[in-house]
């Protein structure tokens, strides 16, 4: 049984922003507007936000390249579904939303180093 070397910092983040590519062109062709990707703020990063035209979609993007770690979805823990509800809050009084009806997707993508990437939108995850 061999093991499988850690991935660096640089590669992680290449995959990262290649799964982006691929969420975003997917919720776009299923007829959603990007408002904003990799929106920061102090308290940390909304993936991309979006909208049908009568829901706020905000969506977490989660990319591996294997199945090691885990699938993608499962690194969206009630931790993190909690601090993106926190950010997507933040979202809103940045851009002076009053209020909107919110949906928390999770599009997982599992890209091989060989092959080609596997998404699964999970629409309403937490």
């Amino acid at each position: 049984m061999g093991t499988q070397a850690r991935p660096s910092y640089e590669q992680r983040q290449r995959l990262g922003r290649r799964g982006e590519e691929l969420a975003a062109a997917h919720l776009a062709r299923a007829g959603l507007v990007i408002l904003s990707r990799n929106w920061r703020c102090r308290e940390g990063e909304l993936d991309v936000v979006a909208t049908d035209g009568r829901t706020l979609v905000v969506c977490e993007v989660k990319t591996r390249s294997g199945t090691g770690y885990g699938l993608p979805a499962e690194a969206v823990d009630p931790e993190k579904a909690a601090r993106i509800r926190r950010l997507a809050g933040r979202w809103l009084e940045h851009f002076r939303v009053r209020w909107c009806p919110l949906r928390f997707d999770v599009i997982a993508i599992h890209h091989p180093p060989t092959g080609e990437p596997e998404l699964t939108h999970i629409q309403g995850a937490f």
